[in-house]
């Protein structure tokens, strides 16, 4: 297998977002995965989650789904999820044995874990986006997102 630091990883773009009817309530989310010219689109439904959650999961089933590891540019509308890494908080709650600044658990463990695990495949660089903007690969996700939430429970208010 090829190292993660070495110059062979292909690239990859992926674009993701996370929407919840209600919070917590049902949820989606959604992913764009873009290389060598080809789009893929991903997304997915919980009955009951929370918006951080769904934020998170997206970035995780895209990452899960390359199949070898890659130089990954992961683009987020979620302040939550991109300054995890980007400042570092990850790292921190992992040296205070996933424990926050307050002492107290750190939400959501399960799926930082697995994410942590994930950049240990992957180069990835964190890049925050602006939501509900005029980026249209955010825009698509929402869209797709949303439309989980919207056949899953039949609403159309989501």
């Amino acid at each position: 297998m090829t190292e993660k630091g070495s110059k062979a990883l292909g690239k990859v773009e992926i674009y993701t977002d996370g929407a919840c009817s209600g919070n917590p309530g049902p949820g989606g989310w959604a992913a764009i995965l873009i290389a060598s010219g080809k789009e893929k689109e991903m997304s997915g439904f919980e009955k009951s989650t929370t918006n951080n959650r769904m934020e998170m999961t997206a970035a995780i089933e895209a990452l899960k789904a390359l199949k070898v590891p890659c130089s990954v540019k992961l683009y987020s509308d979620s302040a939550y999820l991109v300054n995890a890494f980007l400042e570092n908080w990850i790292g921190k709650w992992k040296m205070n044995g996933w424990r926050n600044a307050s002492k107290a658990p750190v939400s959501n463990t399960d799926l930082w874990q697995t994410l942590d695990e994930l950049t240990e495949i992957h180069r990835i660089s964190w890049i925050k986006v602006k939501g509900h903007s005029d980026d249209q690969y955010n825009n698509r996700c929402d869209k797709l997102a949303v439309e989980q939430i919207k056949i899953n429970t039949g609403k159309e208010d989501s």
